[in-house]
């Protein structure tokens, strides 16, 4: 068990050894598996970063993210952030950009439409994050699978079951139609995270409902 004084080294030295942030920039607390990240970076990627090692870290339940933009100079217009972000979605070869729409507003970017697979999801959002002028990303895409087979549930059991990290009995699968839920308990942000992305690989999926609690205990300071 972790003390709230441990799991906040633990953030801490996580995202001190990412290679693309400096820890100086970045402010952690942690109480009862609550880790509220703070400061000011120069990139909106950065924030996801520093994000991304937090969930990483065994015995974060929830992150609370307080981390502020500040692009040194060259402000960039809305209308330069759409084109540069239209052309990203182009260059990205996973990516169906014909059926995907962009909107921006103050620097925040909205992608809509549909693609057939999860990765291909997730690759246009990771490619609007790395550009200059952004402050955020709201995912909105439609995953609509072409194949329409039925979705068998021992074969995701199958596949989470052969994960390592995860503990797949205390997982549930609960499969209708297009829509898969998971249900029970992990012990980390991360194995939520990796649990969700391991049934997305499943063909025929259109939705996946997560509901997995985070569970883990501490040791309180007297």
């Amino acid at each position: 068990m972790k003390t709230n004084e441990e799991l906040q080294r633990d953030v801490q030295n996580a995202i001190k050894w990412e290679p693309q942030l400096h820890a100086a920039e970045i402010g952690v607390t942690a109480k009862d598996g609550i880790v509220t990240l703070m400061g000011t970076v120069d990139a909106y990627y950065k924030k996801i970063e520093a994000e991304n090692a937090t969930k990483n870290v065994d015995g974060v339940k929830a992150v609370v993210e307080e981390i502020e933009i500040k692009y040194s100079s060259n402000q960039r217009t809305d209308e330069d952030i759409a084109s540069d972000a239209l052309k990203a979605l182009t260059d990205s070869w996973n990516v169906p950009q014909e059926n995907i729409q962009v909107k921006v507003e103050k620097g925040w970017v909205t992608l809509e439409g549909h693609v057939t697979w999860n990765y291909q999801k997730e690759a246009a959002e990771k490619s609007i994050g790395h550009l200059s002028g952004v402050r955020g990303v709201t995912n909105h895409i439609k995953i609509k699978a072409e194949i329409q087979n039925e979705i068998e549930k021992h074969s995701i059991k199958k596949a989470l079951s052969s994960n390592w990290t995860l503990h797949s009995e205390n997982i549930l699968i609960k499969v209708d139609g297009t829509k898969v839920t998971l249900t029970g308990s992990v012990s980390s942000i991360y194995q939520k995270d990796l649990a969700e992305k391991i049934v997305w690989k499943t063909p025929g999926i259109w939705a996946v409902d997560n509901q997995l609690a985070v569970e883990h205990k501490y040791t309180p300071v007297l």
